[in-house]
């Protein structure tokens, strides 16, 4: 038994559960890629140099970046070019090229707002949904696209502040350690996703990089396999697209709050443009003893060798550590809270910023390692090519101390009836994991008659390893035993805790290989008749050494997801579209950390979505969608009463909603995000005593409602005013435990003062309102903040 005396003990555990030397090497080797990119710049930096020295101009500056159009096209290769979409091109050879004036850089393309046609609040297109740029309009599934600008008039920091403002979607508490979402009455801590690679460890992730946040609805297993089967978010990051951009921000606000950001990047040359964006952020919390610090640096690279071949190249390292808090208990009540009879979270004489856990052992720990390398290659004749490999290193380790009923303390978590009483666990977690992933599309357009096509097809090979360790906490105070109790007025915990291993612990060391491989086509038959079909194969081999009892288990899934679509279009800027979608989830679960006797044998759950919609461009630039779904999830397990570690696969979910939207400009000053849900989610079987037919699921309120106004008032000043509404929901899908609905107005001013500075002021929650914001079970519940103000300035150079 070792005893914890501060917030790093967990580091000999995840010293002791390095990975192996292979790993090292990968880590080296992602090192390695992002120095050799930066050698490539430099090296290509120095020879302009000479070249202008040589011609005897002054100094040994660059030469002024000048973009001209049209661009003269170039090849590496010294055969003739040509391609078949430039009939209009004679074919001239390399060198008849080279005699031709190359004074201007070579073009990188529309920038990544150009590409997808993004301006301000509204998005025209993304690639996120089908693998190829579609329309949003065209995309038969319910999409939201949050831009860099809504993110940055926001001052949004997290994945969990922007999705409050998307229908459909609640915040799941997350241990109060991690990203986890509810998307369609579906939660889950692993569907989320960078550039479209699995980025699943369970962290905060910060936005200081992110160009878009991409919100899909619905089972979408086609492009992105196992899971989703709510849904999924994906991050679009920053790349060096050759757009010059120089900009730096601070920001202070509440709670002690600082933080600064660089975001600075330009075409190189005409073959090599850099970007890097950085921060950091040091910050108190409303809650007492509450703190977090995060920084990170992302620098990319983008090669252009050729005028058909683009290589783009980033690193990422990411530190967050912060205090942990599971938030409050509930408010116990005579004979106990059951469905017919709940109760409410607790707050000591209404004062939401009491922590129930520990300055000294509470905390959470996250430093990640990323690289990535992507290459796009366009055959001219139709087909495209795109291969790209992720690696990560996740260092990751959390300590909780928290409200629970482990060890028959009295309350069983909640505070007891009369309010003198509230039992306190501990425990300790590490949860280190590797991911390597290599991905390649295809993209093929052709016709086949009067038919169009737009095909997609490529494979998905992944490996994932990692360790699951935990240990319990015990409490000396109270003669060792795996809980205290303390005063639920005064029940910040200050005294010794001693972690220690127990056999009912987990101690897991895994690894998982990934193969995948879909193939889909868009298909347009008549400028009104489009359809979309798909599917996918997914191998998930799975291996896990339980080294509490040295016993190996392995099980391996294969399934087939499908995906169909159709889309009727009576004009251009219309579609009305039916939908459907099978999604699956391995019994191991979203973590997938181990196997059991129990889940080496169950069925993966299966996710089966219908859905019709309608999306408008009311304008060019403004979006109105609506859609209505019928989400089933069956194969829910189901733990054998008896207690022997077996599962029934009988329980089920059954979800059915509306949704709604209204994105873009109303006016050419007036930008506008609406967005309202019905959701009906419920169990349709039961899944255990106390989680029966007929109950709602977790944290989903059938109403939610998000407004968000920004108007231009004139070239200097603009003011936003946003509105947040959730109905009442349940901390658990017992039902017994009611979270209040609350209404959240939050606003905003910003000033240009000039072409280089700008500033901003953002408060959130303006009328102070006290609220519940999530829940990890009925006795881990999080206030919703309090009044709080963020002031940035941002300088453009």
């Amino acid at each position: 038994m070792n005893q914890s005396t501060a917030p790093g003990s967990l580091r000999s555990g995840r010293n002791a559960c390095r990975q192996s030397a292979v790993a090292a090497g990968l880590r080296a080797a992602l090192f390695s890629v992002s120095y050799a990119a930066f050698w490539i710049v430099a090296s290509t930096v120095t020879q302009a140099q000479t070249t202008v020295s040589k011609e005897g101009e002054a100094g040994s500056q660059l030469p002024p970046i000048q973009i001209t159009a049209p661009e003269v096209k170039r090849r590496a290769s010294t055969a003739p070019v040509w391609r078949a979409d430039r009939a209009g091109a004679r074919p001239r050879s390399q060198a008849t090229r080279q005699t031709e004036p190359q004074a201007a850089p070579k073009s990188f393309g529309p920038s990544q707002d150009a590409r997808t046609g993004t301006t301000g609040v509204y998005a025209d297109s993304t690639s996120t949904a089908t693998k190829t740029n579609t329309p949003v309009v065209n995309i038969p599934q319910s999409v939201s696209v949050v831009t860099r600008e809504f993110i940055r008039d926001q001052s949004f920091q997290s994945v969990t502040d922007v999705t409050r403002y998307v229908p459909g979607v609640a915040i799941h508490q997350g241990e109060g350690n991690r990203d986890e979402l509810v998307i369609r009455g579906v939660d889950s801590s692993a569907n989320f996703f960078v550039n479209g690679f699995r980025d699943d460890v369970q962290y905060f992730r910060d936005l200081y990089n992110t160009q878009s946040l991409e919100i899909l609805k619905g089972p979408s297993a086609l492009i992105f396999g196992r899971g989703a089967g709510g849904g999924l978010v994906n991050r679009t990051l920053k790349e060096a697209d050759g757009t010059r951009v120089y900009e730096a921000t601070m920001q202070t606000g509440s709670y002690a709050d600082r933080r600064v950001s660089l975001d600075a990047g330009q075409a190189v040359n005409e073959n090599v443009a850099v970007r890097l964006n950085a921060f950091y952020e040091g910050s108190d919390t409303f809650r007492d003893f509450g703190h977090l610090e995060r920084y990170g640096i992302n620098p990319t690279v983008t090669l252009k060798p050729t005028d058909d071949t683009k290589i783009k190249l980033s690193y990422e390292f990411y530190h967050d550590f912060r205090l942990s808090d599971r938030g409050n208990p509930s408010q116990g009540i005579p004979g106990g809270a059951t469905r017919f009879n709940p109760t409410t979270p607790f707050a000591p004489n209404g004062d939401l910023t009491t922590f129930f856990g520990s300055p000294y052992f509470n905390y959470a720990k996250v430093e990640v390692q990323t690289g990535m390398a992507v290459i796009d290659h366009d055959f001219g004749n139709g087909l495209t090519v795109r291969n790209g490999s992720y690696y990560a290193d996740y260092n990751r380790g959390y300590q909780n101390v928290y409200p629970g009923g482990t060890g028959g303390g009295p309350g069983g978590g909640a505070v007891t009836p009369d309010q003198t009483l509230l039992s306190l666990n501990a425990y300790q977690n590490t949860t280190n994991r590797e991911n390597a992933f290599n991905q390649t599309d295809f993209i093929y357009k052709t016709v086949t008659g009067p038919v169009l096509h737009t095909i997609a097809f490529g494979t998905e090979f992944g490996r994932q390893t990692g360790i699951s360790l935990r240990n319990t906490g015990f409490f000396p105070n109270n003669g060792s035993r795996a809980f205290d109790v303390v005063n639920p007025f005064n029940p910040t915990y200050f005294d010794p805790i001693v972690f220690s291993h127990l056999a009912s612990d987990a101690n897991s060391k895994y690894r998982l290989n990934i193969a995948s491989g879909y193939a889909q086509d868009q298909i347009e038959v008549t400028r009104w008749l489009q359809f979309l079909v798909g599917a996918r194969y997914d191998s998930f081999d799975l291996s896990a050494l339980d080294q509490n009892t040295g016993i190996q288990r392995n099980r391996v899934d294969e399934n087939i997801s499908p995906r169909a679509a159709v889309i009727l279009k009576p004009i251009d800027s219309l579609s009305i579209y039916t939908a459907y979608s099978i999604s699956y989830l391995p019994a191991s679960g979203d973590q997938f950390s181990t196997l059991s006797p129990g889940t080496l044998i169950l069925e993966p759950q299966k996710f089966e979505n219908a859905e019709v919609g309608i999306k408008w461009n009311i304008q060019p630039k403004l979006l109105f969608t609506a859609a209505a779904y019928e989400l089933k999830r069956t194969n829910v397990p189901i733990a054998d009463p008896s207690g022997n570690g077996l599962f029934f696969p009988s329980g089920s979910h059954k979800i059915r909603g509306f949704e709604t939207a209204l994105t873009g400009y109303v006016t050419p000053d007036w930008q506008s995000t609406f967005g309202y849900a019905y959701t009906d989610a419920r169990i349709a079987r039961d899944t255990s005593a106390t989680i029966v037919a007929g109950n709602r699921i977790q944290l989903v309120p059938y109403n939610q409602f998000a407004l968000w106004n920004k108007y231009q008032i004139n070239p200097t000043w603009a003011a936003a005013l946003g509105v947040i509404y959730f109905s009442d929901s349940f901390a658990s899908s017992d039902d017994s435990v009611r979270l209040p609905g609350f209404v959240r107005v939050d606003a905003a001013l910003y000033a240009k003062i000039d072409e280089t500075w700008r500033a901003q002021l953002n408060i959130e929650n303006i009328f102070n309102k006290g609220y519940w914001a999530s829940a990890d079970g009925d006795n881990n519940i999080s206030p919703g903040q309090p009044r709080t103000f963020k002031v940035s300035a941002t300088a453009r150079f």
